[in-house]
């Protein structure tokens, strides 16, 4: 038996793109890809220190876009890709729209005309 997926809330969408909205966040996403890779690798990669990567990956994560495990003392991450296809599906519901229709004049009266 198949299990339908909830649509995702507002906030969960809200967390994604606001995750994309910074520039190394996208580079981690890229890199990852390819492949799981470890903490230590994405920093090689980068060129950031871990401090600083540590930041946008707790970003990444709870924004859902992707995952982590813990081996040993190292933490590997990897896509999570249903949320990364939410927001793709929630993005290609504005195509069906085609063009939009400008609004039509206001006919209310401003405050304190």
């Amino acid at each position: 038996m198949q299990q339908t997926s909830t649509p995702p809330t507002s906030t969960l969408l809200a967390a994604g793109f606001h995750a994309l909205s910074e520039p190394l966040r996208i580079k981690v996403l890229e890199l990852l890809r390819e492949k799981e890779l470890c903490v230590c690798e994405i920093c090689d990669v980068l060129g950031v220190p871990q401090s600083k990567l540590s930041f946008h990956l707790k970003s990444l994560r709870e924004a859902g876009l992707i995952r982590s495990r813990q081996e040993g003392r190292w933490i590997y991450y990897s896509l999570n890709l249903p949320q990364l296809v939410a927001l793709e599906q929630y993005l290609a519901e504005y195509r069906r729209f085609g063009v939009l229709l400008p609004a039509r004049s206001c006919t209310n009266t401003p405050a304190g005309a």
